[in-house]
């Protein structure tokens, strides 16, 4: 069995699962009493780099990188991600941090919190922001979602190093085909159940971005109400939803190989967000969305409320495929075989705000 890496942001620390011939351990907390809001894993290089978005109550937000699987990290003398000063705003968080495809074998995108996307060329080491993003005609009219104003997604095309997708809440998709120099909003088709125009250019509460891995051009979308799939790389949002027992949820993640498979994690409402049926229950399309089916097989039976975040639910690049989430009871869940059957890692950790995992050669 292929060994794995697993990184788990929480509320209080880092905590990091490796999986050796079939056996997990973890280690940790790393960061202890800082809440990690965003992980990467940098497989580019033969030597995989970590990288971590921490919060400290005292110190604010910075990103730190190991390049030693965890066992030490490394902050930069000056900030990594620094709003410059013409902006008139600062740093509180980093939502996303997101390695770019080989195209691009140095460069990391940042989301962050409020509402800026950055680029570094040096894996992650420094920043800078993406200016014409920043200064989008519709900015003004950009409104916080529940948890601030976020660029919490990043979608690059491994074709292609200038085709980068982001998702702001509560803005909606914006696309670049040049690299960032110029964006447009993303999101015909997308519903917008509390505005009195539903289908608006932008101001969409999207939560999460998965793209296909056979078919590129094809997304996978959850929406605050809502589940949509694109085939033309964002152009067009077609409503996939039915078969679902709710269309609300945060998290959304493609398969690492088989095209047209994709997992959510569908929770009751806005007003309750616990899982739907108060149930434990990652849902699977084979069939880009034309149907759902449950997948519960090792998870708890009886009536669960553990809700599963945007970044809570991702996948490894194995064959078959791993699954993870974590969700805010402090329980991380992890599927050997893609999703079928499902066994739990860890309990009584602090709130799970982001898993990310890898194989390790």
């Amino acid at each position: 069995m292929t060994d794995v890496l697993l990184a788990v942001g929480t509320r209080k620390g880092l905590f990091l699962g490796r999986r050796r011939h079939g056996d997990w351990e973890f280690s940790g907390p790393h960061f202890p009493a800082q809440a990690v809001y965003s992980l990467g894993i940098d497989t580019r290089r033969a030597t995989p780099r970590l990288l971590a978005g921490a919060d400290s109550a005292h110190w604010g937000p910075s990103v730190f990188h190991s390049d030693d699987l965890g066992e030490s990290w490394h902050e930069p003398a000056r900030p990594a991600v620094k709003y410059p000063e013409y902006t008139g705003t600062s740093l509180e968080r980093v939502w996303q941090l997101h390695p770019a495809g080989p195209a691009a074998p140095d460069v990391v995108y940042a989301g962050t919190e409020p509402g800026g996307l950055f680029r570094s060329e040096d894996r992650g080491e420094t920043f800078e922001l993406v200016r014409a993003l920043w200064d989008h005609p519709s900015r003004e009219k950009w409104v916080p979602g529940g948890g601030g104003l976020a660029v919490h997604t990043v979608v690059t095309d491994p074709r292609d190093a200038d085709a980068v997708t982001v998702a702001v809440s509560a803005a909606g998709v914006f696309r670049s085909r040049d690299g960032g120099a110029s964006w447009a909003p993303s999101n015909k088709g997308v519903k917008v159940v509390f505005l009195p125009d539903e289908h608006p250019e932008f101001g969409q509460c999207v939560h999460k971005i998965a793209q296909d891995p056979v078919d590129r051009d094809r997304l996978y979308l959850q929406n605050h109400w809502g589940v949509y799939r694109s085939d033309d790389a964002g152009a067009t949002w077609t409503d996939i939803g039915a078969g679902l027992p709710s269309d609300f949820g945060f998290a959304t993640a493609a398969h690492p190989h088989r095209g047209d498979v994709a997992y959510l994690f569908p929770i009751t409402a806005d007003i309750d967000r616990v899982p739907a049926g108060r149930r434990c229950r990652v849902y699977r399309t084979s069939d880009a969305g034309g149907s759902w089916e449950p997948l519960s097989h090792g998870l708890p039976e009886e009536d669960h409320y553990g809700t599963v975040l945007r970044d809570a639910l991702c996948v490894d690049d194995t064959d078959p495929a791993g699954v993870y989430f974590g969700n805010r009871n402090g329980e991380v869940y992890a599927s050997a075989d893609d999703g079928d059957s499902w066994q739990q890692l860890a309990s009584h950790l602090p709130d799970v705000l982001c898993v990310r995992a890898a194989a390790l050669a």
